[in-house]
């Protein structure tokens, strides 16, 4: 139970705490005092229940003229409760020491808190917080433990949810802990400081951090899951003829290729973007026409961008009207884009060195975005969203990425809000990511699904782990080196292509 008197004063306290709760909270020992609860209805019956369940051995008469047959039931129970089935008089407060109103009466409950105040008692009137010196918070006991909570009145079944939470959390062991605890105490022989050395330091367990961080236990289980692998192939490898002999057929570009996506992903998750213009770059340094290109970092980004889609989604980061003005219109630009590109897949030798000319505008922007400090914004807010969206997914199926660099930066620079849009286009490129890769594999008789393999493996394993090497390495050095790597690379494409030209 917890109570606050109504004379009580602290000017100076009070003055200083204008916000929160100024309840003070006090444990009664009601065996030694003398409870009237006027009423015996439900609420009564409610809040006769809560003083007998937590003090069983308390004095308390019962003043109601209708008296439900559960309190008649509880008085056979408890010999400290007594019933006087007549109206309340004034004269009926004359031996109590806490008054407790729960009748229907407001007249009445009135009368019988003046009565209480004019004999300096404390009263709790049910469900009028502002005529209360007291409330009867909702208790969670375990053993001798005992808590009590309080909302200030404001809202009783928040009191009785956190009541059933902290129930179940805290462990029914916790009375013997408190017993054994009481002996330690009386067996310690010393003076008081040394006592209560003693028991800070046995009880320190309670209040120090957990050895095993949740972080680290996560990394644990990935261990685990990659060993267990590396054994499953291993064995697999040396005792299973059929296994090595499919092995050995597979084409060494998957390999390379699960390499190469594990390194992006991670570049990707440490500073939010290229993982399109690193592997777009990459798989036309290694001889893969643009369409196929483009349709592996497609396939690859569906899961990562559904996983993070749905993360702002649930953090509330999403603009829903920006989305429907990217959404469709970038779909429509992804598979024209998307179909064009595989339309001219046999011309491969053409189209590749304007996707190289188009990375290497990207690395020249990834590597400018290093040095700068911030982005300039404009003072008014793009409004074309449709057309941004149609281009962005145009230019991001035919050259294997730029839907975050081209379109991000575009709302981000063009005044609106950098989480919302971050949130926005990660869920718009889900969609637009898949029905790019839906087209390609329509239109698409590829000879490179081991690189395509690569690299949705190679991403997908690199996800967990992208997180944390974010917090170790830092963005600009990563984004120079990017931008330095995808120049060079797109340089030589099309160096390639012009030494065959001339």
């Amino acid at each position: 139970m917890t109570l606050l008197p109504n004379n009580s004063k602290l000017p100076e306290v009070q003055s200083k705490n204008t916000q929160g709760n100024p309840l003070f909270p006090v444990f009664l020992k009601l065996n030694d005092l003398h409870t009237v609860l006027v009423g015996a209805g439900n609420v009564g019956l409610e809040k006769l229940t809560a003083i007998l369940h937590n003090s069983p051995d308390a004095r308390v008469t019962v003043i109601a003229l209708e008296i439900l047959p559960e309190v008649h039931l509880l008085a056979a129970e408890y010999t400290g409760l007594k019933i006087n089935q007549k109206s309340f008089s004034d004269t009926d407060l004359n031996d109590a020491d806490v008054v407790i109103a729960a009748t229907n009466n407001s007249e009445l409950n009135n009368f019988i808190r003046q009565s209480a105040h004019d004999r300096k008692l404390l009263i709790n009137v049910a469900d009028k917080p502002e005529l209360c010196d007291f409330y009867l918070g909702s208790i969670v006991q375990k053993g001798d433990l005992k808590i009590a909570i309080s909302t200030n009145g404001k809202s009783p079944t928040i009191a009785k949810r956190l009541k059933e939470v902290l129930n179940e959390s805290l462990p029914d062991e916790l009375d013997t802990t408190l017993q054994q605890m009481s002996d330690l105490r009386n067996s310690l022989s010393g003076d008081f400081a040394y006592k209560v050395r003693k028991l800070n330091e046995v009880t320190s367990v309670l209040v120090e951090p957990k050895v095993v961080d949740k972080k680290n236990i996560i990394w644990l289980i990935w261990g685990a899951i990659i060993l267990s692998i590396l054994i499953a192939v291993t064995a697999l490898w040396y005792n299973e003829p059929g296994f090595k002999a499919y092995a050995e057929t597979i084409r060494p570009e998957f390999y390379y290729f699960l390499g190469a996506g594990f390194v992006f992903a991670l570049i990707d998750g440490a500073i939010g973007m290229s993982y399109g213009v690193t592997s777009t770059s990459f798989s036309l340094s290694m001889g893969v026409p643009p369409a196929s290109a483009s349709m592996g970092v497609h396939l690859s980004e569906i899961m990562s961008n559904g996983i993070a889609g749905w993360m702002h989604y649930r953090m509330g980061n999403i603009n829903w009207k920006l989305f429907k003005m990217l959404l469709i219109p970038g779909i429509i630009g992804a598979v024209t884009g998307a179909y064009l590109l595989s339309s001219l897949e046999h011309y491969s030798q053409y189209t590749k060195p304007f996707v190289s000319l188009y990375t290497l505008i990207l690395g020249v922007v990834i590597l400018s975005k290093a040095f700068k400090s911030r982005v300039k914004k404009s003072h008014e807010k793009i409004k074309k969203i449709p057309l941004l969206g149609l281009g962005g997914g145009f230019i991001d199926a035919v050259g294997g990425g730029g839907w975050g660099s081209i379109v991000l930066s575009t709302l981000i620079a063009g005044g609106r809000h950098p989480r919302f849009s971050l949130g926005t286009v990660k869920l718009s490129r889900f969609f637009i990511a898949l029905m790019s890769s839906i087209t390609f594999i329509t239109m698409l008789k590829s000879d490179h699904w081991g690189a395509v393999a690569g690299l949705v493996i190679g991403s997908a394993i690199a996800s967990p782990i992208a997180a944390k090497i974010s917090n170790k390495i830092s963005a600009k050095a990563i984004m120079v080196a990017v931008g330095v790597i995808v120049i060079l690379i797109s340089i030589k494409s099309i160096i390639a292509f012009l030494t065959k030209v001339l």
